[in-house]
């Protein structure tokens, strides 16, 4: 299965307009906004938990990284609520369950495999967050490696991105809020990708929260065999 995968093309997608796809799992359903490959991909996705739902333990070949968007997502690890981030390299394992419902964007076979750092971060929580680089925002390192960098940008009504080349790709999900870029809408769950060259502006006349993550598009881990 293809959907996206030429990491050289532009990419607009309001995940509201998809259709949920049930998964494997009970209860568990997928909107695919991303993915080379079948059920072992390279793949980016909203992923809808219904109350009272799991996952069978499993391994991540390709690790997996996820925000969880509503609701509570539960492992061994412990519970994520709204707004956590986390990180599972790798090689890790878990067996995911959920007791009141959750949707989290996910993103797996993204990871390097000497990229071992396990993160867990409260964006709703957490002190870090720090003036951005353009007037009006604000943002919050959430990792980086190597050319690869992710973390959450906030911009107040009225504020904006300017056009710009960004060296290895940028990718962006509209998690609270709307904006406006290259013509086209971005209400929430709004999902777009540029391989780097000649990234539009982006406006957010109401205000808008972002998941950013930039150059990862040039130097993308092996896909999964047979994706």
């Amino acid at each position: 299965m293809r959907i996206n995968a030429e990491l050289d093309r532009a990419v607009n997608v309001d995940t509201g307009a998809l259709d949920w796809i049930a998964s494997p799992a009970g209860g568990v359903e997928r909107r695919m906004l991303e993915r080379a490959g079948d059920e072992v991909a390279r793949a980016t996705s909203l992923v809808r938990f219904a109350p009272g739902s799991r996952f069978d333990a499993h391994a991540h070949g390709g690790g997996e990284e996820f925000l969880v968007l509503a609701g509570t997502f539960c492992d061994e690890e412990g519970r994520f609520p709204v707004g956590t981030y986390v990180r599972n390299p790798v090689g890790t394992a878990h067996a995911p369950h959920t007791d009141e419902g959750c949707t989290i964007f996910v993103k797996l076979w993204w990871m390097h495999a000497e990229d071992q750092e396990r993160v867990c971060i409260d964006t709703t929580g957490t002190t870090a967050w720090r003036p951005g680089p353009w007037p009006g925002t604000r943002c919050l390192q959430l990792h980086r490696f190597d050319r690869e960098e992710t973390g959450m940008l906030v911009l107040e009504p009225g504020a904006g991105i300017p056009a710009r080349d960004v060296e290895g790709g940028e990718e962006l999900l509209v998690v609270t809020g709307s904006a406006r870029s290259g013509g086209v809408d971005l209400p929430a769950g709004s999902w777009q990708r540029h391989p780097g060259a000649g990234v539009p502006a982006l406006d957010a006349p109401a205000g808008c929260t972002l998941l950013r993550k930039h150059g990862h598009l040039a130097h993308p881990p092996p896909l999964p065999e047979g994706a």
